[in-house]
């Protein structure tokens, strides 16, 4: 059941939406959920989209709650405290024994952050009201939203491409400090092993054309990252609002797929940080031997 709210500030055809399950009845052929943000406000000439306030609405959040759990810092952690430094000392074991010692304590701030947000941003964008709250107007099938107050940040393409291309100049950058850039190229074209005569003039040709394949794929590890975390979110966001809109058991179709999509956010945020992780590796191995070592 829908609860519209009314006033004289709106036109009759305007209204704010709320809806205890997620969704609203929409006309016939309408899609719940838009592919692309919608822009709310242009302040000063600004565009801000409903994708916009729900970014800085986690950003927000996340930043008071560092400054809560760190304010009065404890030798024995607890609460808030304890929660943020367990966090934080497992996520960075878990990257050390990928990346090492060495270039865990480089990047660890890129990681860490990216995986905390991505999480938080999926987690808040299941909360009943974001993507059901906002204007509309009423159909003979129901009210439909026109322009939603909130939308999931990383049901938003522009969020996830930004988030990757950041990624992409961070890894140049890492790439660079690690190895320098003659080691840059070597590492993409030079041939590997040891080699000798015809044998080493074939392998240069292979790794080359190699090196050329691997610039192409480096070149669309942004557009990949981001359509993986994008297409997965709005995917699960479509189909709450999908089942929601089921007549009297749309909310408790709903149920187990709204834990399942709690999984998924998490699930989505380790496979954006692990496969960053990976890429940086990759290319910054040979400083890495031994990686395992921090173990020892």
């Amino acid at each position: 059941m829908a609860t519209t709210l009314r006033s004289a500030r709106w036109p009759a055809a305007v209204a704010l939406v709320w809806s205890a399950g997620g969704a609203l009845p929409l006309a016939a052929g309408e899609h719940g959920l838009s592919q692309k943000a919608v822009e709310i406000a242009r302040p000063f000439g600004f565009p801000i989209t409903n994708s916009m306030v729900v970014t800085w609405v986690v950003a927000a959040a996340l930043i008071v709650f560092a400054q809560v759990a760190t304010r009065r810092m404890r030798q024995v952690p607890a609460g808030a405290q304890n929660f943020l430094e367990w966090l934080v000392e497992g996520l960075y074991t878990f990257l050390e024994g990928i990346l090492g010692r060495h270039l865990v304590a480089r990047t660890f701030w890129f990681f860490a952050s990216i995986f905390i947000f991505i999480l938080a941003s999926n987690w808040i964008g299941l909360i009943p009201g974001v993507g059901s709250i906002g204007w509309g107007e009423r159909t003979a099938d129901g009210f439909l939203i026109t322009q939603p107050l909130l939308r999931g940040a990383n049901a938003d393409v522009n969020m996830t491409l930004a988030m990757a291309l950041v990624f992409f100049a961070a890894w140049i950058v890492w790439g660079l400090q690690e190895v320098g850039p003659l080691g840059f190229v070597k590492e993409l074209f030079a041939p590997k092993g040891e080699s000798a005569g015809a044998l080493r003039i074939l392998l240069a040709v292979v790794f080359f054309a190699a090196g050329c394949l691997e610039i192409v794929s480096i070149l669309f590890r942004p557009v990949s990252l981001s359509f993986r975390l994008y297409g997965n979110v709005f995917a699960g966001e479509t189909m709450l609002e999908t089942m929601a809109r089921m007549p009297y058991i749309g909310w408790l179709v709903q149920i187990p797929f709204y834990f399942l999509e709690l999984l998924v956010g998490v699930v989505q945020a380790l496979v954006f940080m692990l496969l960053t992780a990976v890429f940086t590796l990759l290319i910054c191995q040979h400083h890495e031997e031994h990686p395992a070592a921090a173990h020892e």
